[in-house]
């Protein structure tokens, strides 16, 4: 059974689909007037609010100010700074603390409004983007954000993390063009997400980095620190005891308060992070009312952990969340770097030996749902087979994707019971024959090389254990000697990098707009490259074509066919096992008031919440 998008997600995201306008996809530049300024710009066609909007959709521009909010995450931390490979940094800081050029908006898919830059201006053949900044924004130092710092912020960022030098490669140069005004240059015309990434840029203080410390000692960017951070976000840190805990409070004096993107949010006086290392007594903390909101990821928590006397006594709220975005494609993910693993009947055979329906049963109380496809529960998903516009894209790499992708209609399959399971399991084991490999001695093994099929499964979270135990079942019944490993997230983090894995679990978000992203998750090039999204190692030219279509996509419409096409060939290609999604599930004390309807695009906790002192005093009189 599939979960269906509420009524008011659906009628947003028709309004914003239907909405297609020349601001997003555009027509010579030869033939169009002069770029003009706007206060905000969308992937998907017209911005919802107009310049002298009041406030978004989905906050309560009323809420009070005052109270503390305490957060609570599972690891440690042992530096501020997010924007740099070494250390691990405590959460925080880029939601708080930084901000960026423009804003997201909370009520609309694929648009950023103004913040540190009122408002953008574009050429139509997106060649360059101009900012204008707000005379306004102010560092928390009181000094103004300048165009230097954005150019300093470019190129720092660029240089301290591969994740920002790929995402900013196609800025070409960035220049000072006025006392409030910066200008990007971009290497490519026609590329329409390039200003909305742009718009996304963190802007970091220069005078800050470039100045000393308390202790007189020049600032290193690059080095991890435990420095509170300066920014020009509405909180400052204000209390850290690594690896323990960090504080934050508001600042009195935010600059950006009375912007309408600001307006009902940022409302708790001080926001705390407690860390713990186990996840069994993150959730005993949460019980005992060491911290106010928990997501819950643990399935048995969910069920059967919620039966304390502060739950039965309506002290704690169970809900749960469903955005208006393609569910993330979750899963085990098979690196096709390793030679076993290379060839796609091998990872078919994984593919089917994958019962999700015992899974889903027995570990996860079947609360999940099975992933069909990398863009799930959205108009982006395949389905059937590929028809007009689409199979117009895909006939042209005939012979270069599976043959299937013409044929059938992908779908995982279904283990309805142990005669599915063993038809399963045999149509797997005739795959791996197929490939070269048989089972000798009760063990799956390569005829060539008389090697056999050794497997392991790299994991950072022992609650994914149970899945791969009973996955591990069928592998074995297939003679392929599993094994799981459970490293700490320092070690799973460099292993994962450094693609020194057979199977991890693996996640790509998607938007309702997919770009330049994509070339990240399955190109060649991010597949040579350390640190990338391309977990699997795919390296397919047929696959680069689709992504560079769908990037140049002149229309919406021709955007859609290029991303069902994208979609359907790396399903037939399995370089994945899809596994499940679920509506976030959350639970907190009942301490906070909230918006009637919460945004479309997040629960947005605790941005746009509020602190109840009545209901808290409920609670803390007991």
């Amino acid at each position: 059974m599939k979960i269906k998008l509420p009524g008011t997600a659906i009628a947003v995201l028709t309004s914003l689909t239907l909405a297609v306008s020349p601001t997003v996809f555009a027509t010579p530049a030869s033939s169009q007037a002069e770029p003009e300024w706007r206060h905000g710009i969308s992937l998907m066609g017209e911005v919802l609010h107009g310049p002298d909007f009041e406030h978004f959709n989905g906050v309560n521009p009323n809420a009070p100010k005052g109270g503390t909010v305490r957060m609570a995450t599972q690891g440690s931390f042992d530096s501020l700074n997010p924007f740099i490979v070494p250390g691990d940094s405590a959460g925080g800081i880029a939601a708080f603390v930084i901000e960026t050029l423009m804003t997201d908006s909370i009520d609309e898919a694929g648009t950023m409004y103004g913040l540190i830059a009122h408002s953008v201006s574009h050429p139509d053949d997106f060649s360059s983007a101009t900012f204008a900044l707000n005379p306004d924004a102010r560092w928390h130092d009181g000094m103004p954000v300048t165009p230097e710092d954005v150019i300093f912020s470019l190129e720092v960022l660029r240089e301290a993390h591969p994740r920002f030098a790929y995402y900013y490669a196609n800025i070409e140069s960035v220049e000072k063009t006025g006392d409030h005004e910066v200008t990007f240059t971009f290497d490519e015309a026609g590329n329409r997400e390039l200003p909305h990434i742009t718009g996304q840029l963190y802007i970091l203080p220069k005078h800050f980095w470039e100045g000393t410390d308390a202790e007189g000692n020049a600032r290193d960017f690059f080095s991890p620190t435990l420095e509170p951070p300066m920014g020009s976000g509405p909180y400052q840190v204000t209390y850290v005891d690594a690896p323990r805990s960090i504080s934050f409070e508001r600042v009195d004096d935010y600059w950006a308060e009375d912007l309408p993107v600001s307006a009902g949010q940022n409302n708790f006086d001080k926001v705390e992070y407690s860390y713990y290392r186990d996840a069994t007594v993150l959730f005993e903390a949460f019980k005992s009312d060491a911290y106010d909101f928990r997501i819950e990821g643990t399935p048995k928590f969910w069920e059967t952990g919620y039966d304390f006397a502060a739950a039965q006594s309506g002290w704690i709220i169970k809900d749960e969340y469903l955005s208006i975005y393609p569910e993330r494609m979750q899963a085990f993910v098979m690196n096709t770097r390793r030679a076993a693993l290379s060839d796609r009947r091998v990872r078919q055979a994984f593919n089917l030996a994958f019962n999700f329906e015992f899974s889903n049963e027995f570990v996860s109380y079947g609360l999940n749902h099975r992933l069909d496809s990398y863009f799930d529960e959205s108009e982006l998903a395949s389905s059937g087979l590929p028809e007009g516009r689409e199979l117009e894209i895909l006939e042209p790499l005939r012979g270069q994707i599976p043959e299937e992708v013409f044929t059938q209609e992908y779908t995982n399959p279904v283990h309805t019971d142990r005669r599915a399971t063993r038809g399963y399991l045999r149509e797997a084991k005739a795959l791996l024959e197929e490939a070269g490999w048989s089972v000798q001695d009760g063990a799956l093994t390569n005829d060539e090389t008389g090697e056999p099929m050794t497997i392991e499964f790299l994991l950072v979270s022992p609650a994914f254990e149970p899945h791969v135990l009973a996955y591990k079942e069928n592998l074995d019944i297939l003679g392929v000697d599993s094994n799981i490993r459970v490293v700490d997230s320092t070690q799973y983090s460099q292993r994962r990098d450094e693609f020194d894995f057979d199977i991890i679990v693996g996640s790509w978000g998607q938007s309702l707009s997919p770009g330049n992203e994509q070339r990240e998750y399955w190109g060649t090039e991010a597949a040579g490259r350390q640190g990338s999204q391309n977990r699997a190692g795919i390296a397919d030219p047929a696959i680069d074509a689709l992504i560079e279509g769908l990037i140049y996509a002149e229309n919406r419409d021709d955007l859609v066919a290029y991303t069902h096409a994208l979609d359907r060939v790396l399903l037939w290609n399995y370089f994945v096992v899809p596994q499940w999604y679920r509506p976030t599930l959350y639970a907190y004390w009942d301490r906070f008031g909230r918006p009637e309807q919460l945004p479309v695009t997040s629960f947005a906790f605790p941005t746009v919440w509020w602190y109840d002192a009545e209901r808290a005093a409920r609670i803390d009189a007991q």
